[in-house]
């Protein structure tokens, strides 16, 4: 059975940060392209920062970049989202994601809620 198990969410004063986690089982973790996505109120889910399946290259949304950072660590089957300077715009229910080769296989997870606020 595959899953995927977001962690790490919560409530943080504007220039705070967060480190969000994702648990993955029921899969090759290894092969896998690991991306975050996000969802706002009233909004469409959008793209956040992907990492290739051994780590080497990562990728970010322009309204995320130099703030966030995603890693791995394929022996923890684990993908991580550390958030930094974070700004109320930053809320969202934030998904960790994942994509095999040749996008045969995506799975997503449940979300979790992070509110930036004063």
């Amino acid at each position: 059975q595959v899953q995927l198990v977001e962690s790490g969410g919560g409530l943080v004063q504007p220039g705070g940060s967060l480190r969000l986690s994702c648990a993955a089982s029921g899969f090759t973790f290894s092969t896998y392209t690991m991306r975050w996505y996000r969802q706002a109120p009233g909004r469409e889910r959008e793209f956040v920062a992907t990492i290739t399946r051994t780590g080497g290259s990562t990728n970010y949304a322009d309204s995320v970049k130099g703030r966030f950072t995603i890693s791995r660590d394929n022996a923890k089957n684990t993908v991580y989202l550390q958030m930094n300077s974070l700004k109320p715009e930053d809320t969202a229910v934030y998904y960790c994601n994942a994509l095999s080769v040749l996008r045969l296989n995506e799975y997503w997870g449940q979300g979790t809620q992070v509110t930036v606020s004063s």
